[in-house]
């Protein structure tokens, strides 16, 4: 069986963490069994303390439910720089008839700014389509639609 795992670089995985639980409606991922953090499970395993990220990291959540597929923050030494390849969208509103999922949408947009992120742009095309573009804590992009 073929699983999936994205992975999102950054340079301080504990509040992209949070911040991506709220967005989500996803759940930490605790440490292995016999590990106070993921850095201490990391240590274990050899990994050099450059590529480590805080003591108190959280780099892993989850789909509590176990659908979607877990996110795991990856340290790297640079800023993002450049506009993403790849994108998340948050669908909360997909179902829903036009004037009621730009409520929708806004609602969870404004969550968001409040948790840290920058909002770029409102797509409101077509008689059907809404959605709001912003950026993660870390610049990364993403939508609500």
């Amino acid at each position: 069986m073929t699983g999936l795992q994205i992975a999102i670089d950054c340079l301080h995985p504990t509040p992209l963490a949070r911040f991506w639980c709220l967005a989500l409606d996803y759940e930490p991922v605790p440490p292995p069994d016999g590990h106070a953090t993921w850095t201490d499970h990391y240590r274990s395993m050899g990994v050099p303390e450059d590529e480590l990220g805080e003591e108190d990291d959280l780099d892993r959540i989850r789909d509590p439910e176990g659908v979607r597929p877990s996110i795991w923050f990856q340290v790297v030494p640079e800023a993002k720089t450049v506009k993403n390849r790849l994108h998340l969208d948050i669908l909360v509103g997909r179902h829903l008839p036009k004037p009621e999922r730009i409520v929708v949408v806004e609602e969870r947009a404004r969550l968001l700014q409040a948790a840290g992120a920058t909002r770029v742009r409102t797509l409101d095309e077509y008689d059907t389509h809404y959605g709001v573009t912003l950026l993660d804590p870390e610049g990364n992009e993403f939508c609500i639609t």
